[in-house]
């Protein structure tokens, strides 16, 4: 009885450290996201939401790809000059900077892996990020007003 007592604590403490290798990267994916639509010019797009600071931190880290028209919604707490970076990101990014009103400030080029901030040029509430060159390819520019569906 105490030899299978023995092999059964083996087994638990095994699995358990098994487990704790695993939890850093298993816990950043147990994010999870709501989903926002907003227009831009005449068409709606659905993109995942990022409200909270969990979610924030966590944007489109360890992603391997993104879908042609799927993105990410960022919402501030509260109207700031924002800066994101893409440590531990994969995919080649743009990030739009958006003001409180829905107006685009700022369309700027994210590498992957980049540990440099990149920022907005003013207060800026929103800010959504999509595949590099989509804005571009979309005719979507600063200036250009965002409608957010919430």
């Amino acid at each position: 009885m105490n030899k299978l007592l023995f092999v059964l604590m083996v087994i638990c403490l095994s699995a358990g450290c098994v487990q704790a290798q695993v939890d850093p990267v298993a816990k950043m994916n147990e994010v999870s996201f709501d989903r926002i639509s907003i227009t831009m010019g005449d068409k709606k797009y659905d993109v995942q939401y990022a409200k909270t600071f969990e979610q924030r931190a966590q944007g489109l880290m360890f992603r391997k790809e993104l879908c042609e028209d799927c993105g990410m919604f960022f919402t501030f707490d509260s109207a700031k000059y924002a800066g994101m970076w893409m440590k531990n990101t994969f995919i080649p990014l743009d990030v739009a900077f958006i003001d409180r009103n829905g107006v685009i400030t700022d369309i700027k080029p994210l590498m992957p892996h980049s540990l440099e901030s990149v920022g907005s040029s003013k207060k800026v509430l929103y800010a959504l990020e999509m595949n590099q060159g989509w804005f571009a390819n979309h005719n979507v520019k600063v200036g250009d007003q965002i409608t957010i569906h919430r």
